[in-house]
């Protein structure tokens, strides 16, 4: 890292002079560097020949003897491991770090210190934008803060809340992180310390149930918890929710869209720019505005059944050409049981009403999905409980 500010330094005053501080500094670190090389290369030699990490056993307690007996390998050469991949990671060698602290969390026995090297592994991985590996990791990760006995209940909190905005970075990244923001973030446990000490995250699920058109049965819960917290937390995107599920407010919700791309394209999660050739685009604004529209339109139909086509442009926040195209294809691609009377600008809706059957089909939709998760709950706590007895 200090060779990369000292880069930085000549690219910006255009000059191979460099302050004699950061020479002094560069000095300094690689001193360091050599001396936790030197103390942790017994282990770092014996990790690298492929035939003896194969004598390795699941039991801890048996490797570590092992390494002790034969290879007079103790504590002090795992913990300089540690050190050494720890200033690898400072030193910007995040592929190296992330190696040795996978190995190192093969012999730790101090499960705060393994803990510890698990977060630092998550972090090498997702600076490496190796999105399928980190995304083990967090998942590993989850399973340790969900189980473990914590000093106390708030130090838990914060592993969740911390474990939440580190998803972030993959969540956005990964091809199916639309779907794992929903399912991680919508589990109590994590949606209780949401609403405990982390509400701005409530953007980034309302974002992504609204761009998941595969998870729209989630619309209900996610407004029910942004008119829990409306005093504690919002933003353009959970205010366009509340205008338009809660309020039935369409103008608001028009205003509210405007402020919401805004809000997208100056967010460092959502705003994610993608280069083609001479063209810039933020796809997920395309697919947020999208979808934004059709809730409108859904809406504004199921209580309007003859619908002016420049007046709903105007809710669009289209004109009217791309308005009547739009809604053409939404009817023609949706199936819906509507007509469009070109003469008089209209867009008729012919009434739809639920049958008892659909009824109970949607009042028991989420029914396997909460037993699934209370199940998964009562399953996780029972090893704790056993424990704590």
């Amino acid at each position: 890292m200090v060779d990369y500010a000292m880069d930085i330094h000549k690219s910006l005053y255009h000059t191979e002079d460099v302050p004699q501080d950061m020479v002094d500094r560069r000095v300094e670190v690689v001193a360091r560097l050599k001396s936790l090389e030197e103390s942790a290369a017994p282990l770092i030699s014996f990790l690298q020949n492929a035939t003896l990490v194969q004598e390795l056993r699941s039991d801890k307690q048996y490797n570590l003897q092992m390494l002790n007996d034969r290879f007079q390998i103790g504590a002090e050469q795992i913990e300089a491991l540690y050190q050494y991949a720890k200033f690898q990671f400072e030193c910007g060698n995040y592929s190296g770090a992330a190696d040795y602290l996978y190995q190192y969390r093969a012999l730790c026995t101090d499960s705060e210190r393994s803990l510890s090297a698990l977060w630092g592994k998550l972090a090498a991985e997702i600076l490496m934008q190796n999105w399928d590996v980190a995304l083990e990791e967090l998942n590993r990760l989850k399973e340790i803060i969900d189980s473990k006995n914590f000093v106390s209940p708030l130090n838990q909190l914060q592993n969740r809340i911390w474990l939440m905005h580190w998803s972030l970075f993959i969540f956005f990244n990964h091809e199916n992180g639309r779907n794992g923001i929903i399912d991680l973030f919508f589990q109590d446990r994590y949606m209780n310390a949401i609403q405990t000490n982390a509400h701005h995250l409530l953007r980034y699920v309302a974002t992504a149930v609204v761009v998941n058109k595969r998870r729209r049965n989630m619309l209900k819960e996610l407004i029910k918890v942004i008119q829990q917290e409306q005093y504690s937390y919002k933003d353009p995107i959970t205010e366009f929710l509340e205008c338009l599920y809660v309020n039935y407010d369409f103008d608001g919700a028009q205003t509210k869209l405007h402020e919401c791309e805004e809000v997208i394209l100056n967010d460092p999660f959502l705003g994610k720019r993608v280069e083609d050739s001479s063209f810039t685009t933020v796809p997920l604004r395309d697919e947020f505005l999208e979808n934004a529209r059709l809730f409108i339109f859904e809406t504004y139909c199921r209580m309007h059944q003859c619908i002016d086509i420049g007046m709903l442009a105007e809710k669009l926040n289209m004109n009217y050409d791309e308005a009547e195209t739009w809604i053409v294809n939404l009817v023609r691609n949706a199936k819906l049981d509507a007509k469009i009377d070109s003469k008089s600008g209209t867009v008729i809706m012919a009434p739809n009403h639920l049958n008892v059957y659909e009824q109970i089909i949607e009042s028991t939709k989420q029914l396997s999905m909460r037993t699934y998760v209370l199940a998964k709950n009562v399953l996780e706590s029972a090893p704790a409980a056993q424990a704590a007895q």
